[in-house]
């Protein structure tokens, strides 16, 4: 069976390097304008380049977000810049704008492009436009169920691209306007300050300064605080209803993250395709399980079984069993049998650790003792991205993670 291209996100060069060695066909990346996610760090033309190479070497490709809703003075210079994609050799454009899309044809007429889920599309009429207005790709609105993803796949003749995991929001397919008019940061600029997870209270227009909470929280109501998508116990349907892609969001998640989501992807869509079969309760259990311990908040199956009514994390429920980011290999010396890992998160010796082995799945890592680069014993590695020496009888790839386990 035709196995869909697993799409993962790219928000800085280590998570480009991260999802190309958990699991990922693709990457998608930003540049430092343009770009819809613009705190996710992005990449300069520079950047970009270095994970062309890494990502070629590896038989992936990157495709680089070009999906701002552009402003006449956003023109000005994008001419430009699409030649200077072209010219480094990357793999697509995701665009969202007709204009630039236009622009787009004009300035890099050989990047194929895939339309962004911005644009909303939700019918197959509107894919074959984009189709017949040379869009290779469209990534489909999140609002459409599986038959109805079904049917655009089966009546318009363009490749299908559909989010399986990560964050959602409030308003349709993302374009939203609370964040612009509240603090004044546009969502569709790439700037949202997600006041979809602030915390609301409700107030009665003749009763002034009384504020009532929706539900029994000191702290207010959370009714526009979206749960987390997370499709991984559908992928057998998507799968026979054709999906060309399979879309992880997350620019400006941990490469933590990034590994998880794409270690755990890539098994079940392999599985799927290798044995043909319907998940077993306890396969999907275990992907879940690992797929929480990274997640912001509770899952929901979005709207792919139609309207649900588990949209919305009102009570903001903190995820049982979260796994913290701790560090990265960065080597391995074989003559004192120690790992370089560079910290991330506070921790020591005698906690519950492991390690995330590209391709190799996850083992224990019994920590007795860390040192600094200069052979001094430590406590503990405490300071931001410190280098630090930890033993280990075995050799770890570098770019591996460390993590500690979640209670």
């Amino acid at each position: 069976m035709k196995r869909p291209e697993l799409v993962l996100p790219a928000g800085d060069l280590e998570k480009l390097k991260t999802a190309c060695l958990f699991g990922a066909d693709a990457v998608y990346l930003g540049g430092k304008e343009y770009s819809l996610r613009a705190y996710a760090g992005n990449l300069g033309l520079p950047e970009i380049k270095e994970g062309l190479e890494f990502a070629h070497a590896r038989g992936k490709k990157v495709y680089t977000a070009v999906n701002v809703l552009a402003r006449n003075h956003d023109l000005v210079k994008l001419p430009e810049y699409l030649e200077q994609l072209a010219a480094i050799g990357v793999d697509g454009l995701i665009i969202s704008d007709l204009g630039v899309m236009k622009m787009a044809s004009r300035y890099a007429p050989h990047l194929p492009v895939t339309i962004s889920t911005q644009a909303s599309v939700s019918n197959y009429e509107a894919a074959r436009l984009y189709s017949e207005l040379g869009a290779k790709r469209i990534v489909l609105a999140r609002e459409l169920s599986l038959e109805e993803i079904a049917e655009i796949k089966s009546r318009a003749e363009v490749e299908i691209e559909i989010f399986v995991h990560g964050a959602m929001c409030v308003s349709y397919s993302g374009r939203c306007l609370l964040s612009h008019y509240m603090v004044g940061r546009s969502g569709n600029r790439g700037e949202c300050a997600h006041p979809c997870r602030y915390s609301y209270t409700l107030m009665e227009e003749k009763r002034a300064g009384e504020y009532f909470p929706i539900h029994e929280d000191e702290k207010g109501t959370y009714i526009l605080n979206s749960r987390d998508l997370c499709l991984i116990e559908y992928i057998p349907q998507l799968m026979e209803a054709g999906i060309d892609a399979f879309k992880v969001e997350g620019r400006m998640k941990s490469p933590l993250y990034v590994a998880s989501a794409a270690a755990a992807y890539r098994s079940a869509i392999d599985c799927y395709a290798e044995n043909g079969s319907t998940f077993s309760p306890e396969q999907i259990k275990i992907w879940v399980s690992e797929l929480s311990g990274t997640a912001a908040r509770p899952f929901t199956n979005g709207f792919i079984e139609g309207e649900s009514p588990l949209l919305q994390d009102i009570n903001k429920n903190i995820q049982q069993g979260r796994v913290d980011f701790c560090g990265i290999v960065k080597g391995y010396d074989y003559e004192k049998k120690m790992l370089e890992i560079e910290q991330r998160a506070n921790f020591g010796p005698g906690e519950d650790m492991e390690i995330m082995l590209p391709g190799q799945g996850i083992k224990k890592l019994e920590i007795c003792c860390i040192y600094d680069k200069e052979g001094q014993e430590l406590d503990r590695a405490r300071h931001p991205r410190q280098r630090v020496m930890v033993p280990s009888l075995e050799p770890v790839q570098e770019n591996s993670i460390l993590r500690r386990a979640g209670a």
